[in-house]
């Protein structure tokens, strides 16, 4: 069982738990539940950096990469450095994230948040709305295509924007559709955890020009974005190079900066 399949498994058990604990009319009762969203598209399409830089405490391949530093801090750095969005890492067990993140995150920005989570269940949609998220991510990995089709459009009636990941041609083609606001083409391999940019170069012409393409792992330098740009990405998530610093906002900023040169 590969650590995508083994995170499946417990997303489930951890979704039943929580639809216990906490009923789908207190979720719609929030008080961001009625709030409107941010397009993370559009700030991509309008975007000279295309920048979505990501709040993350660790990871199953890199373990722990930064705890000390707390959400507030960076959801404003980012902010202050011109991000187009922030993704925030939700998972627990395996990420050291929670939905406490996502709130506080909210309530400190005001930057598109992507709620970054593996989602299998509408309930999990609606938990990002209430606590403040813009975007959803979809994983096409964990995915057939009928629930991509269910969850896309849910979100979608909640004017969240989607955000669908894939690897391979495989899950590209059982993807496209019309709920889709972005595609995101992820350089590492779940399997081995080895990162190539060729993923997206490959993938690129395959994504019809309707949706906005983004291009995730691997993207530590200036290098990578301007390799990537001639291939018609528009957006770039950012996950360890940030949080790996001390400051995360003001690496951010100089990254930024220099890329805008």
């Amino acid at each position: 069982m590969n650590i995508l399949d083994k995170i499946t498994l417990d997303k489930r058990k951890e979704v039943t738990l929580r639809k216990g604990l906490i009923p789908v009319s207190q979720l719609e009762q929030s008080v961001l539940f009625e709030s409107p969203t941010i397009s993370l598209a559009n700030n991509l399409r309008h975007s000279k950096s295309g920048i979505i830089a990501e709040h993350k405490r660790r990871s199953p391949s890199k373990s722990v990469i930064n705890n000390e530093l707390n959400v507030q801090d960076v959801a404003k750095g980012y902010e202050d450095a011109g991000v187009c969005g922030m993704s925030v890492l939700t998972d627990g067990k395996y990420f050291g994230g929670s939905l406490d993140d996502l709130l506080t995150a909210r309530a400190s920005c005001q930057l598109p948040l992507l709620r970054k989570e593996f989602i299998i269940d509408n309930y999990q949609i609606l938990e990002a709305k209430a606590y403040g998220a813009s975007v959803i991510l979809l994983i096409a990995a964990i995915l057939s295509r009928d629930e991509i089709k269910q969850f896309s459009e849910f979100a979608k009636s909640l004017n969240l924007d989607v955000l669908l990941e894939v690897h391979n041609e495989e899950e590209l083609h059982k993807s496209i559709m019309p709920s889709l606001d972005m595609l995101g083409v992820n350089n590492r391999n779940l399997k081995t955890f080895e990162v190539s940019l060729d993923t997206s170069k490959n993938l690129s012409k395959l994504i019809p020009d309707d949706f906005v393409k983004v291009s995730e792992s691997g993207i530590s330098n200036i290098e990578a974005i301007k390799t990537l740009q001639p291939y018609g990405y528009q957006g770039f998530l950012i996950g360890e190079n940030f949080m790996k610093t001390e400051n995360p906002g003001h690496s951010a900023t100089q990254f930024i900066k220099d890329l805008e040169r």
